[in-house]
């Protein structure tokens, strides 16, 4: 037994040990190391993300170093998401056993760091997501050991090297989401041992896919999409024994789908949607393990292989937009995994299987614009996770499936333009995330609910047979949009309720049998644009109060019983379209219409009059049908006169056919002539006609300008008289030739557009587009501004990126509700919006406060976001307005409409996904490196 004095002098003894070996542990770590690592942190400007970088603790306990195994040297540098902005040194390359170096997701800019060539062991290198730019140089196989090389997201521009093919250790090349407008080389090829190869995103010159790619016989990931590709797919891609996933969508890739891609036994992703490929579909499918099929937006044609029913991992199977016919195999049905199913806008024929949703779980079923008949599916919900059903102008018939009235998961049901019939199951009408509910066109019947989903934005059941009246119950549907019920049988009163949809935009209740008086008051009809009450059996007056509605454009109460005066408040509407026709109205059409843009406005109201000449209205000057009967003596007289002055005219006409020869050669050369620019729907007597002191509209140094009607209705011309009837000025001949040659070749969206002009000897006339809404700035802001600034307000070339920019502008000046100046002190709106997004503040916090609702937050946060892709710092990063006009088509695939299709790519998708599009822009513009999605459509939110 030890005493305790000698336990303790052993604890010490042992203690002083363990002292010197940390010590001298701790002193076998390279000096010059830790030297250079100082040095490093301090040329990147001491970070505080690299506070734990000091002398009093070993490098390899920093949590940035990583050590060999007896922490005696740094073997890698793990960087990512450091905010270092300075170049890296040379120094580096001190680190004489680095093999790892991660600086991902850092601002670092200026060319390719040559200085890494020095670092001979270096094997994975990641400087994606920065700010280099120009080549990459063509001894980059100087780092001759490399096998992993992520220089995604940069801004490198140019070709892609050739030599790059010989950094034959390369297993992963990461090339995606730059700026390069030249090639890619054939040579990456010979990279035998690569497994990865991204070049997705990026607008290379129109290349074809070199077939060498087909001996990357390791290959697992290959993702060219939007590459820019033309020409069709290598039959070499076949011999990818170990590809896995191949991404080639968004291209224009043309020809027949290679018979070898279907046989890669390791396959489990195809994407080559939006391409120009045709032919048919394989048949033969040895890839077994595919999860997800994209094949939609070509030109294919055929029949859908019988056997991809033997896919059973197969989770989603898109092949709408293509040429298809024939039926769907049943064995599709049977696929256990199968989630997403989308033939939408083929030609395919015969009944839908049954036995869809029986098996599987299905999340999305999209069949619409086809030729199926028979019933939809009844058990398409089964496995309680349907979000859409989706079958809209087909020629299906029956009843919609009860099982559809109990799917508590279903967003969307589209079954417009088909031949159901029968009543809708009551469960419908109130599942919990129902928004979208488009039955339009059919046979249903039945009466309206009183209760809705409680998002229930819209609502369309036009063209059937539904009848009763509006219950009282519609208070309920507060989150109601869109409300179309037109050509039913419904009847009975206007209820007061519906006027308390504070939500509604547009209302269309044409061709019912509603009956008695318009509701008198309006409880909340703030959002409503667009209503439509024709073709009913209303009557009484119209209620002054629908003056009062702030957004209304559109009211058409035609073809009612209306009676009495039209009230002056509708003069205080902004509408753009007014039908008041084919009912009793009496006394003066208010002042505001009483114009030729609303001649057709008013037809069919006998006791209707007008202060100024129309032609489908009489004037209030003219005696009616009842005024006093002239006595005998006075019609006689007036016989007498009317012989009178007949004889008087027969004898001046003699004399002016007499005179007509001596003056025809100097009528000839007072003759009009009429040059055009544009195709015109009107002639030179419509308008000199029409130069009058009561058409003129404005006067100047040199002539004056009248608005005159054109024969279309509602359509006016803006007319400068440049000089009339004196001596030809050689100062005024300059100015009118100068005005048409630069205004005669112009073909601009934003400039005024010069039709054409009429010349005599004495004369010269201009014809313009008439635009009347004054400025935009005005529209935006409520008063009248000279100028709009934007970013290059002080340039000197102007280009269509700098459209595109101001285009920017204006978007975010519509979803902020500033002015272009107005973002902060001293900088602009953009660099406004730009610096709070970056500053990663909720987009909801930057939205205009007077126009936001939650229902259209996404929808808002979508269109701040285009700005801020249009306002981008670096021209060539920013869209064209093609881009621009196809990012709105793709992001309004949701809303669907049974008789108006948008021209987009995904126009009749409406359960597509999200793209990540704001990714591909560079800068301030972070992308993601998670690969992809193939259900890419839209911004993310």
């Amino acid at each position: 037994m030890l005493s305790p004095f000698h336990k303790s002098f052993l604890l010490l003894l042992l203690s002083i040990n363990l002292s010197i070996l940390f010590f001298q542990v701790n002193s076998q770590f390279s000096t010059a190391e830790m030297t250079t690592l100082l040095n490093l942190k301090q040329q990147w400007g001491d970070p505080a993300s690299l506070q734990a970088w000091n002398s009093a603790s070993s490098p390899c306990d920093w949590p940035e170093i990583l050590c060999d195994t007896n922490n005696t040297t740094v073997t890698g540098l793990h960087l990512r998401s450091k905010i270092i902005s300075q170049s890296i040194p040379s120094s580096i390359c001190d680190l004489k056993n680095l093999t790892f170096i991660d600086m991902a997701y850092n601002n670092i800019s200026g060319p390719f760091p040559t200085a890494l060539y020095n670092c001979l062991k270096l094997e994975y290198l990641d400087l994606s997501q920065n700010a280099f730019i120009g080549l990459i140089p063509a001894d980059i196989y100087s780092i001759s050991t490399l096998t992993y090389l992520d220089l995604d997201a940069n801004n490198f521009t140019g070709d892609i090297p050739p030599e790059i093919g010989l950094l034959s250790g390369l297993q992963a090349l990461y090339l995606h989401s730059n700026l390069f407008n030249g090639t890619f080389p054939a040579q990456i090829g010979n990279l035998s041992n690569l497994e990865v190869l991204t070049l997705a995103y990026n607008g290379f010159a129109p290349m074809k896919i070199p077939p060498e790619f087909g001996k990357l016989k390791r290959l697992k990931f290959l993702w060219l999409k939007e590459a820019n590709l033309i020409g069709e797919i290598p039959d070499t891609l076949g011999n990818l024994s170990g590809l896995k996933r191949l991404d080639m969508c968004l291209n224009n890739l043309t020809g027949n789908i290679p018979p070898g891609l279907f046989l890669l036994k390791n396959l489990s992703t195809l994407l080559l949607y939006n391409n120009r490929l045709s032919g048919p579909i394989p048949s033969v499918i040895e890839s077994l393990n595919l999860t997800q099929i994209d094949l939609s937006a070509n030109n294919l044609t055929g029949a859908i292989p019988e056997s991809f029913g033997s896919l059973q991992q197969l989770e989603l199977l898109n092949l709408f937009r293509n040429d298809l016919t024939g039926g769907i195999p049943s064995s599709i049905s049977l696929i256990p995994a199968l989630k997403i199913f989308r033939v939408f806008f083929n030609n395919l024929s015969g009944e839908l299987p049954p036995e869809f949703g029986l098996h599987s779980t299905l999340e999305g079923f999209e069949v619409s614009n086809n030729q199926f008949t028979g019933k939809l599916p009844g058990n398409l919900c089964a496995g309680g996770s349907l979000s859409g059903a989706v079958a809209f102008s087909n020629k299906l018939t029956g009843e919609i499936p009860k099982s559809l009235g109990n799917c508590a998961s279903l967003r969307t049901v589209q079954v417009y333009n088909n031949n159901f019939s029968g009543e809708v199951p009551s469960g419908m009408w109130t599942s919990f995330n129902l928004s979208s509910l488009m039955l339009s066109n059919n046979l249903f019947s039945g009466n309206l609910p009183s209760n809705l989903a409680w998002n229930m934005s819209r609502l369309e059941i036009s063209n059937n047979r539904f009848s009763g009246g509006i219950p009282a119950g519609v208070s309920s549907w507060t989150s109601l949009v869109v409300f179309k019920a037109s050509n039913n049988l419904l009847s009975g009163k206007i209820p007061v309720e519906l006027t308390g949809l504070s939500q509604v935009i547009t209302l269309i209740l044409d061709g019912n049998s509603f009956s008695g008086e318009f509701p008198s008051q309006i409880l909340s009809w703030k959002s409503l644009t667009a209503l439509n009450l024709a073709r009913n059996d209303l009557s009484g007056s119209i209620p002054p109060v629908i003056g009062s509605l702030p957004d209304l454009l559109d009211l058409d109460l035609s073809e009612n019983q209306f009676s009495g005066q039209i009230p002056l408040e509708l003069g205080h509407l902004r509408l753009t379209s007014l039908n008041l026709s084919s009912n009793q109205f009496s006394g003066k059409i208010p002042s505001e219409f009483d114009n030729m843009a609303y001649e057709n406005s008013f037809l069919n109201n006998p006791n209707l009059c007008a202060i100024n000449i129309l032609s489908n209205v009489r004037s209030c000057f003219a005696k009616n049908s009842n005024s006093d009967k002239l006595s005998s003596k006075t019609l006689a007289v007036i016989l007498v006169l009317a012989i009178a002055v007949f004889l008087v005219t027969v004898v001046l006409m003699l004399f002016v056919v007499r005179d007509y020869r001596k003056k025809k050669h100097r009528r000839d050369i007072e003759t009009w002539k009429l040059t055009s620019f544009q195709r015109l729907y009107f002639t030179e007597v419509n308008i000199l006609s029409s130069l009058t002191e009561n058409n003129m509209i404005g006067s100047g140094g040199s002539g004056k300008v009248y608005q005159i009607a054109i024969g279309r209705s509602g359509e006016y011309v803006a007319v400068k008289r440049i000089w009339s009837n004196r001596k030809l000025d050689h100062s005024l001949e300059r100015e009118f030739l100068a005005e048409v040659q630069i205004l005669g070749t112009i073909r601009h969206s934003n400039i005024v557009k010069l039709l054409c002009c009429i010349s005599s000897e004495n004369s010269k006339l201009l014809v313009y587009e008439y635009m009347e809404n004054q400025s935009l700035d005005k529209w935006l802001h409520g008063k009248k501004r000279t100028a709009l600034y934007t970013k290059y307000a002080y340039t000197t070339k102007v280009n269509e990126k700098i459209d595109v920019y101001s285009f920017g502008v204006v978007v975010l000046e519509l979803v902020t509700g500033r002015e272009p100046s107005d973002g902060a002190e001293h900088i602009s709106l953009a660099e406004w919006a730009w610096k709070h997004y970056g500053e990663g503040k909720p987009v909801g916090d930057l939205l205009d406060k007077e126009i936001e609702k939650p229902c259209y937050l996404d929808e808002m946060t979508k269109v701040f976001k285009l700005g801020l892709v249009c306002t981008s710092t670096l021209p060539s990063s920013r869209p064209s307005m093609k881009e621009v006009l196809q990012i709105l088509r793709r992001c309004n695939a949701l809303e669907g409409h049974e008789d108006k299709k948008v021209g987009g790519e995904y126009d009749a998708a409406p359960l597509l996904g999200n793209d990540k599009y704001l990714s591909s822009y560079k800068r301030s513009k972070k992308v993601s490196d998670d690969g992809d999605d193939s259900s890419v459509r839209c911004f993310d939110q």
